[in-house]
């Protein structure tokens, strides 16, 4: 029905029994199919979240990719700098930073 036959004083119509079925079968049909696309929705969000997230107890290789995967922009600039400095100077400051990083693994 058009608004304008609400506005014109036509009386409206009621459907049929059979109408009616029909209509409520439509309803329930459109209420389901919502609920699988918030559904899927839900899950994709779960799955998403799932994806990113770095576990702490998680071995180290696991977890460098969990942050490549997080911040590739970083990750990418850290490269680049080691690209850029050599084999020599990467060498000297993994002697230097190598003790720390242990130290602060032990606790």
């Amino acid at each position: 029905m058009s608004p304008s036959s609400l506005d014109s004083g036509q009386p409206t119509r009621v459907p049929t029994p059979q109408q009616q079925k029909v209509l409520d079968r439509i309803l329930v049909q459109r209420e389901r199919l919502r609920a699988r696309r918030a559904a899927l929705r839900q899950a994709r969000a779960v799955a998403a979240g799932a994806e990113v997230r770095v576990e702490p107890d998680a071995p180290l290789a696991a977890r460098l990719v969990a942050f490549a995967r997080l911040h590739p922009v970083a990750v990418a600039a850290v490269v680049g700098a080691a690209v850029l400095a050599g084999p020599q100077r990467l060498v000297r400051w993994a002697t230097l930073v190598m003790p720390l990083v242990m130290r602060m693994r032990r606790g």
